[in-house]
C-alpha cells in the first residue's frame, strides 16, 4: 500500500455566506495536526478568505479570519494565491493578511507562507497532489 504524501486543499468560495471556508480551515488544521503535508490554494472568490480587516458582524457571522495566522504553527508553509483571481477582484497581495512561519532551517526567521502564482504554476501544484479536496 502506498503512503499518501501531499494534500492540496482548494478554496474557491467567499469566506462568509456558506460553511465552505470555515469547514476547509477546520479540515486543514486537523490534517496538519496528524502530520499531513498540507498545501492550500486560494482562487476565485476564495482569495477573499485571506483579506485583511474582515468584519462579518453585520451578517451575523463570527470572524474566523484570524485563525489563518496560526497556519504556520501547524507547519503549513505553502499557501498559493492565484494572481489572476486577485486581479479580477481588484485586489493585490497588499490586501491580504500577512501569513508567516518560522523557518527552522534559517535560525527560526519568519518567512511568508503566501506564494503568488500564475494559473500555470497553480496547475503544477494541483497536479503534484496525492489527494485533492475542493471547498
Amino acid at each position: 500500500m502506498s503512503q499518501i504524501k501531499s494534500f492540496v486543499y482548494i478554496n474557491r468560495k467567499a469566506p462568509y455566506g456558506t460553511i465552505y471556508a470555515l469547514e476547509s480551515l477546520e479540515v486543514v488544521l486537523i490534517g496538519a495536526a496528524f502530520d499531513q503535508e498540507v498545501k492550500l490554494v486560494f482562487m476565485d472568490d476564495g482569495v477573499y478568505q485571506l483579506t485583511k480587516n474582515q468584519d462579518p458582524e453585520g451578517i451575523g457571522m463570527k470572524n474566523f479570519s484570524r485563525t489563518y495566522g496560526a497556519l504556520g504553527d501547524y507547519d503549513i508553509t505553502e499557501i498559493y494565491v492565484d494572481q489572476e483571481s486577485l486581479e479580477q477582484r481588484g485586489l493585490s497581495i497588499e490586501d491580504l493578511q500577512e501569513l508567516v512561519y518560522e523557518d527552522e532551517d534559517d535560525d527560526g526567521n519568519e518567512k511568508s507562507s503566501i506564494r503568488l502564482v500564475s494559473r500555470k504554476q497553480l496547475a503544477d501544484v494541483i497536479d503534484s497532489a496525492d489527494v485533492l479536496l475542493n471547498f
